[in-house]
């Protein structure tokens, strides 16, 4: 399967998001994208830096700069497509049959949760986050600032929306929970099997019309004191983490 651009770099945009980028040497940047209007120690400063990393500069309109970015008032004319290793399709993850557990984002167009669901997803070493290309927020600046910088090595997998990989995932044999506050099963007590996916939604609509038809089953996280709900980036670490306390008690009883 051939691979979009899209779906293999994270693209950051602004002068010191670049900058930020160009002078970590952990990450692997692929070209920059400079405007044809910029000049001035700004613009030098960006030149030096990737001649110093030996990464490409192509020049650009400021206008495609702008589609580039995806970003027409912050992009500050640059840009830069940083690699991200473990960035593939969805489809392309399924075909190769290594997924157990997926988060699937549905309609959460807040960046900083988004990023902070990438960071906790991440540590807590769940195998894909499916992170839609429409309805769900970007992978910019704001979501790797709120990640802590973990977006640009998450395991993110790309489709066109939450509903497309929610039928991907269930065309796999994927079961499909969502959360939800009135759901008799808790995520203490459901069963999941060997392999699952987990839908978030936005705070405040929820899991979208669309993925509804695809749940198998709903869940709720307890709640005490008359409290309603979590935000969904506090959710997913609850999930996450009860999912890692099940993998280390299967891995312990097996040992015993």
């Amino acid at each position: 399967m051939e691979i979009s651009p899209k779906d293999r770099f994270v693209t950051v945009y602004g002068r010191k998001p670049v900058l930020e980028a160009l002078d970590d040497p952990a990450l692997s940047v692929d070209k920059v994208v400079l405007a044809d209007t910029a000049r001035g120690p700004a613009a030098r400063e960006i030149l030096d830096a990737a001649r110093s990393r030996g990464v490409a500069v192509q020049r650009a309109t400021a206008q495609r700069v702008k589609v580039l970015a995806g970003n027409g008032k912050q992009d500050q004319g640059v840009l830069a497509d940083v690699v991200a290793p473990r960035m593939k399709p969805l489809a392309l993850a399924l075909e190769e049959g290594s997924l157990r557990s997926v988060l699937v984002l549905d309609g959460i167009t807040t960046p900083a949760n988004v990023g902070m669901i990438l960071r906790t997803a991440t540590a807590a070493g769940i195998d894909g986050i499916v992170v839609p290309r429409r309805g769900v927020a970007s992978i910019d600046p704001l979501v790797v600032k709120a990640s802590a910088g973990v977006a640009f090595r998450a395991p993110v997998l790309r489709c066109g929306t939450a509903a497309e990989a929610s039928a991907l995932l269930r065309a796999s044999s994927f079961p499909l929970y969502a959360l939800d506050s009135h759901a008799s099963d808790t995520l203490y007590s459901a069963s999941f099997g060997g392999r699952a996916a987990f839908v978030l939604g936005s705070e405040t609509s929820g899991i979208t019309d669309d993925v509804r038809p695809h749940i198998t089953s709903w869940i709720s996280i307890p709640m005490a004191a008359g409290v309603e709900s979590l935000n969904v980036a506090s959710a997913a670490a609850v999930l996450c983490f009860e999912l890692v306390r099940r993998d280390q008690s299967r891995t312990q009883s097996q040992r015993t």
